[in-house]
């Protein structure tokens, strides 16, 4: 159709089976990545990164020489040592942030283990923010059920917060419930986690049971989201 603005100008979108197919393509690229991403060694990936921002300098990105523009971040799949990080920086953050008492380090740490004692690639994944080398954020998806998955420990560093990791992460998290056949995705947070709580909702999940309860050394509403993937 013609564009409001400008009668010279015509407007294009893909229709649901375009964007289908699209979503479709989407998913089985970012797959095919994601399996030579963890070929790759750890000590290389640092290069791959400053690698594709040379390319992107030299190709002339006007976005990318901007000041303001942020330095780009990869995902991957979980390796050997992330968990242990996944379990200090969930410890050390929610006691800065929250004043969390050590039993939330725990819970963390037994949700890692169940991850890693009953891992399921066909069912269950991980991802693992980097930027610059370093780890960022992560999140994981677990079976529940036979259709029912969740998600869990979603983080994101304080100091790669407002560059979308967050929304990205969860992103991915509907994406591949969505693709392994899942009806229906979970996940259970707490009141007070403002940030974490408008990332789930900007991604259209619903607050579906609220429950107050007393933990890690203070007392909580816990909330049970969901979004319904059929």
């Amino acid at each position: 159709m013609s564009s409001i603005a400008d009668a010279r100008q015509v407007l294009l979108t893909l229709s649901k089976r375009g964007q289908k197919e699209f979503a479709e393509l989407n998913a089985r690229s970012s797959d095919e990545i994601g399996a030579m991403l963890e070929q790759l060694a750890a000590n290389n990936r640092p290069r791959l990164v400053t690698a594709m921002d040379t390319i992107a300098g030299l190709l002339g990105d006007r976005a990318r020489q901007t000041p303001s523009a942020p330095s780009p971040y990869l995902l991957r799949p979980h390796q050997p040592g992330d968990m242990g990080w996944i379990v200090h920086r969930h410890g050390v953050l929610y006691s800065e942030e929250y004043r969390y008492d050590e039993q939330f380090e725990a819970l963390v740490a037994g949700i890692v283990a169940d991850f890693i004692q009953q891992f399921d690639p066909s069912r269950d994944r991980c991802w693992i923010a980097e930027k610059d080398g370093e780890i960022v954020g992560s999140v994981f998806v677990v079976k529940k059920t036979k259709t029912v998955a969740k998600l869990r420990l979603l983080y994101v560093e304080p100091k790669a917060r407002g560059l979308g990791i967050g929304k990205r992460l969860v992103s991915e998290c509907v994406r591949f419930a969505r693709q392994v056949g899942y009806k229906k995705l979970v996940l259970w947070t707490q009141k007070s986690l403002h940030a974490a709580r408008h990332v789930y909702q900007e991604a259209g999940f619903s607050l579906v049971h609220e429950e107050p309860h007393h933990s890690w050394g203070h007392d909580l509403i816990a909330e049970t989201w969901e979004m319904r993937l059929t």
